[in-house]
């Protein structure tokens, strides 16, 4: 975080190149968090995933979807309840082939350091949403929506609806390359209650949830839930507390039958300090318990005036290990109603208003840069901000073998990003300046931008039914979006350019990308599914200097790319078979993409002053295949292993002109960053009456840090155990405790063997061939017990 607008030498800071594959489950159905079914032709094939979870105990279901494409992977609020209270929901995804979850925190919260990979894609190339509505790209500093644990506490969430390689057409969002991820939150219930759950764990971890549900209020079932979530824990390397926050409340109006009104509201307020980004070198000299200095604010002086420990002596560039402090606070409003009606037995009609405004802090204090009162150090502070307002409108028909839908999706967003300078005191004269509060009083700003995009897309997709057991899917979708940007500050002497990029503007219209996909149950156990499509990622927004946008450099450098930078866009082409049988689940999965005017920024210059461009370098194929086998040898028994092969290689060299000289780097034939080739997964569980225990490992094979492969994170093996106890009623043991329909107590180790591993890479950005401080350490092992009330 502490060096995203200062990056070295040729530094190369855009999004994992990357392509899809369906995310599918090959486990049993005696309600393992990994079990899995088939279903052919519903109505509504998330309804009836749903259902098919609740009449089976499932945890993870797989559907054949006639409306969006060949599959969908439904992972179920148990899978989720398995992890530790407050996980991050988009762990649980990280069981199934070819999807990795990375984080520094065990429980995935730290906003910073999250990525989720599904089948060589990021998140950022991921669609995501929560009840329908759009949550943008899930990077940090998400300039169009918000992270997902920020939207809603992971106890409310009903399922995810996953929707791999091309993902549906009627996903609202600009980003979709690599599929889909639809978070539904849950229902109030129709039954008047309560839950109350807390978590102990190490590093001081305090997670507290209360849920209270109204019950039905009248006969028509009108109902609501409010909850509010507290996760509190300490950083288990370094000081400073990880803060979140949150209250859920949602509301459902059924009419009739067949139709209702509902509306969901969310607010979080996240407050964490973030852990120090490291390198190799600093991995090798100072190892892997390395952290800012705070609180020791004198030591952090005395480094910034070149003053180190002998430990950071040995350095090649000890002041850029000496920050004194970073982390990141939030303050998030969503919410949104949504009419969702049965006109006819054959025709719904489903419309979303909704709404998110977004407060962000982003601070580091730099030895870089001195305050004006003399102080060899500043606070340099991102202020984003996020406003935005939309509809999502869709008309679904069921005629003769024939299930229609068209819609159309519209988003205004307003994007205002800031970089300002606080001054901290003299050392001895002072308290450093506070990391979270009202900030005011900054000595100066260092740029600012604001972007203005509208957003429009629209879809139609047909799905035919000619025979039983088969259906073919073609659909299409049409994007226009347009993006204005000013600029609204510029401090030359910081940034180095005269002007940065403003008063331009850029339009992407792509009115035809196409979905032909098809699911045959040929027999009553076994699947054979294939899925085409073209998708596009429209130019990304950030502050000046952050990411690979076209329009966050300097002007200079806009007017020498204009016209000339196209948006990235890519082919997915799939095939799969799938066997599901009560004993024996098997699954094998090829999948082969081609990807497009692949963007990326490029860095030269100094650390302090870089001079940035955002190029079009080529692009990349990727050829790869999953497969996995579950047995159940007996009730309550599961064992289940899949593997992932990711063959992903650049197409092109890289030469980059800086200064007169010529420099040629050899992407060509290298497996692309951050991305394994090889992953391996096993999991064994039992469950007996109230009893569940678990024990699960993975295997991640090296990924490439660097672009052309000369420094590789090493693999790393990692291991968790869970253990639950369900009560039930407390009634069957003492009448006066009636009220407490079940008491649950269970305890989690995560990282059992106590691995030492790089976790998340490239929060910074990724080099092209050399060292670089942009990667995180994974957790220790760490410990968890949970007691958990429903009334």
């Amino acid at each position: 975080m502490k060096r995203q607008a200062f990056t070295t030498l040729l530094t190369v800071s855009s999004a994992l190149i990357s392509f899809p594959a369906i995310a599918e489950t090959t486990n049993n159905r005696y309600g393992h968090p990994l079990a899995a079914r088939s279903v052919t032709h519903s109505k509504n094939h998330t309804s009836q995933a749903a259902s098919l979870i609740a009449k089976t105990n499932e945890a993870i279901a797989v559907t054949g979807s006639h409306r969006s494409h060949a599959s969908i992977s439904v992972v179920s609020a148990k899978a989720i309840n398995q992890l530790v209270p407050g996980t991050n929901p988009l762990k649980a995804l990280a069981q199934l082939p070819g999807v990795m979850f990375n984080s520094d925190d065990p429980q995935g919260m730290d906003t910073w350091s999250t990525q989720t990979y599904m089948h060589g894609f990021m998140q950022n190339e991921i669609g995501f949403t929560l009840d329908g509505m759009p949550l943008g790209e899930q990077s940090y500093r998400n300039y169009n929506g918000l992270n997902s644990v920020a939207a809603i506490s992971s106890e409310n969430v009903a399922r995810l609806d996953v929707s791999p390689s091309a993902g549906a057409e009627s996903t609202p969002s600009t980003n979709n390359l690599g599929g889909s991820i639809a978070f539904i939150s849950s229902d109030p219930k129709m039954k008047r209650g309560a839950t109350v759950a807390q978590t102990f764990g190490s590093n001081a971890t305090f997670h507290t949830f209360v849920r209270v549900d109204s019950g039905a209020l009248n006969k028509t079932g009108t109902r609501f839930y409010a909850s509010y979530m507290r996760n509190d824990a300490q950083k288990w390397k370094g000081y400073g507390g990880q803060f979140m926050q949150q209250v859920n409340a949602k509301f459902v109006q059924p009419i009739g039958e067949n139709s209702r009104i509902s509306a969901f509201f969310d607010y979080t307020d996240l407050e964490q300090h973030v852990y120090q980004d490291m390198s190799f070198e600093l991995i090798q000299k100072m190892g892997y318990n390395l952290d800012d200095y705070y609180p020791n604010y004198g030591a952090a002086y005395a480094a910034a005036q070149g003053n180190y420990g002998s430990a950071y002596q040995k350095l090649s560039d000890p002041k850029d290990a000496s920050y004194y402090d970073g982390g990141t606070q939030n303050h998030d409003y969503l919410g949104g109603i949504t009419a969702d009606l049965a006109l006819t037995n054959r025709v719904r009609w489903k419309t979303t208003v909704y709404g998110h405004s977004e407060s962000d802090h982003e601070y580091w204090v730099s030895p870089f840069y001195s305050s004006p009162n003399g102080a060899p150090l500043t606070d340099e502070m991102k202020q984003p901000s996020i406003r935005r307002f939309g509809i999502i409108s869709s008309v679904n028909y069921n005629i003769a073998h024939n299930d229609i839908g068209m819609g159309v999706w519209y988003e205004n967003n307003k994007y205002m990003s800031d970089l300002y300078g606080y001054e901290e005191p003299l050392l001895g004269q002072g308290s450093p300046f506070p990391a979270f509060g009202d900030y005011k009083n900054a000595f100066t700003k260092f740029w600012g931008q604001t972007y203005n995009t509208n957003t429009f897309t629209a879809f139609f997709q047909d799905t035919y039914h000619p025979l039983p057991g088969l259906a073919l899917h073609f659909g299409f979708k049409s994007l226009l979006t347009t993006t204005r940007v000013g600029a609204t500050g510029n401090n030359e002497a910081y940034t180095g350019v005269s002007a940065i990029t403003g008063g331009e503007s850029l339009t992407v219209a792509k009115p035809f990308l196409p979905h032909i996909s098809g699911n045959w149950h040929f027999l009553r156990k076994h699947e054979l599914f294939f899925d085409i499509a073209e998708n596009v990622h429209s130019f990304s927004e950030s502050g000046y200097n952050l990411t690979a946008s076209p329009m966050a450099v300097s002007q200079a450098q806009y007017d020498t790319s204009r016209g000339r930078l196209k948006p990235e866009t890519a082919w997915s082409y799939s095939v799969g078979y799938r066997y599901t049988g009560s004993l024996v689940q098997a699954s094998i999965y090829a999948y082969r993409a081609d990807f497009n005017n692949r963007l990326q920024q490029i860095s030269s210059g100094s650390i302090t002053n870089p001079v940035t461009s955002v190029l079009n370098v080529g692009s990349v194929s990727m050829n790869g295949v999953d497969a996995g086998l579950t047995i159940t040898p007996i009730k309550g028994l599961t064992f289940s292993n899949n593997i992932s092969y990711n063959h992903s290689t650049y197409g092109q060299d890289l030469t980059i002109n800086s200064n007169g000289v010529s420099t040629t780097y050899n992407l060509h034939g290298q497996q692309v960053v951050a991305y394994p080739r090889f992953m391996y997964k096993t999991a064994l569980a039992y469950n007996w009456r109230g009893l569940e225990a678990h024990v699960d490992a993975s295997y991640m094979s090296q990924r490439n840090f660097s672009y052309v492969g000369n420094y590789k994170a090493p693999a790393y093996w990692l291991a968790n155990a869970g253990l639950r106890y369900s009560l039930g009623a407390l009634s069957k043991y003492n009448r006066h405790l009636a009220s407490v329909q079940n008491l649950i107590f269970s305890f989690d180790v995560y990282n059992l063997a106590n691995e030492r591993y790089i976790a998340t890479m490239g929060e910074n950005g990724y080099p092209l061939n050399t060292d670089y401080q942009s990667m995180l350490i994974g957790a220790p092992r760490q410990f968890f017990g949970t007691i958990k009330a429903e009334f």
